[in-house]
């Protein structure tokens, strides 16, 4: 591990030095590949919902039971797919993102107590 510890600040942590950190870098592409295929897929999901809203009124508007239609089984579906993506979002953030910073944070406590 690089040393955490800025000298020329009285011995206080080093913020660059930790963000330059393999285990940091891990961490944020870590984050990133798991963040931005969702997003895009959620981004893509929600204007085809728009634009099918917009310009396919009559497969929208057909019914699928009573009054219920595609067009608010779609609409629905955008909640469901947001309760979802929070739910995988945190269990991923649980099993994959937290030990990594869990253990950059413990370090940054290590060296400051030692500074």
């Amino acid at each position: 591990m690089t040393d955490l510890t800025n000298e020329e600040s009285g011995g206080g942590i080093d913020y660059i030095a930790v963000e330059e950190s393999e285990r940091f870098r891990t961490l944020k592409r870590t984050q990133r590949s798991f963040i931005f295929p969702l997003a895009a897929f959620f981004l893509i999901w929600y204007f085809a919902y728009v634009l099918l809203a917009a310009f396919a009124v009559d497969f929208m508007s057909q019914r699928v039971w009573g009054d219920i239609t595609v067009g608010l089984l779609f609409g629905l579906g955008q909640f469901v797919t947001t309760f979802a993506i929070t739910m995988a979002y945190v269990s991923f953030a649980n099993r994959r993102l937290d030990p990594i910073a869990t253990e950059i944070r413990e370090d940054l406590e290590k060296a400051q107590v030692t500074a």
